[in-house]
């Protein structure tokens, strides 16, 4: 299966930090839906994200989900990831896509139309859109707003995933602007049962 096969089959894409339980919690949530994985890890000593990515790309490996690491070319190379997913301040795409190789998915963030414009003339295999709204998980910030979701309907010649407090009652407005692949965070890094709110928020991408 090729690059573009694994991103256009992926609807529903979780990204967590190191969490209690981060297997079984990853576990669960894989088993609802969640057909891709990032790690995103800004905190922990580095030792530790790097086992932890290790574990979860043993794990992903063994459910055939592509596993991604945000932001750290070298713990995606040191855990054998999928991929890599960078941000408009990281490490430029040339020098990431340069350190990874052709075979490695590479993502970048996009929160404008100039970024987005930007995005599909770089060798990047999928973008993400948003925040559509303003999220703890992006402190400071501000939402984009739902135009830019429209615009990059209309534009994007690359996959792309809506970021930005996704959960199921929002699914079914998004897509009608154009959204048919999800980031998801909080709401299954809260969840009580992620399995059974992982299978609802697919339920609403396959379905709404």
């Amino acid at each position: 299966m090729t690059k573009a096969d694994v991103i256009h089959g992926a609807s529903l894409y979780l990204c967590t930090p190191i969490v209690d339980n981060l297997l079984e919690f990853v576990d669960q949530a894989t088993q609802g839906g969640v057909d891709i994985v990032q790690l995103r890890e800004k905190q922990r000593p580095d030792q530790e994200i790097l086992d932890s990515a290790r574990a979860l790309q043993n794990l992903c490996r063994s459910r055939t989900i592509p596993f991604i690491v945000n932001d750290r070319p070298d713990i995606a190379l040191l855990s054998d990831a999928d991929g890599v997913h960078v941000g408009q301040d990281d490490l430029n795409v040339s020098d990431v896509r340069r350190l990874i190789g052709t075979n490695r998915i590479l993502g970048l963030s996009t929160h404008s139309k100039t970024e987005l414009l930007e995005a599909i003339s770089l060798d990047v295999d999928y973008i993400s859109v948003g925040p559509i709204e303003q999220t703890p998980t992006k402190p400071g910030r501000e939402g984009t707003g739902e135009e830019f979701l429209v615009f990059a309907s209309q534009v994007s010649t690359l996959p792309f995933f809506v970021t930005g407090g996704v959960e199921p009652v929002k699914v079914g407005p998004l897509k009608k602007l154009g959204a048919s692949r999800f980031v998801v965070v909080r709401y299954l890094v809260n969840a009580k049962d992620p399995k059974a709110c992982a299978n609802e928020l697919k339920d609403q991408i396959l379905n709404a």
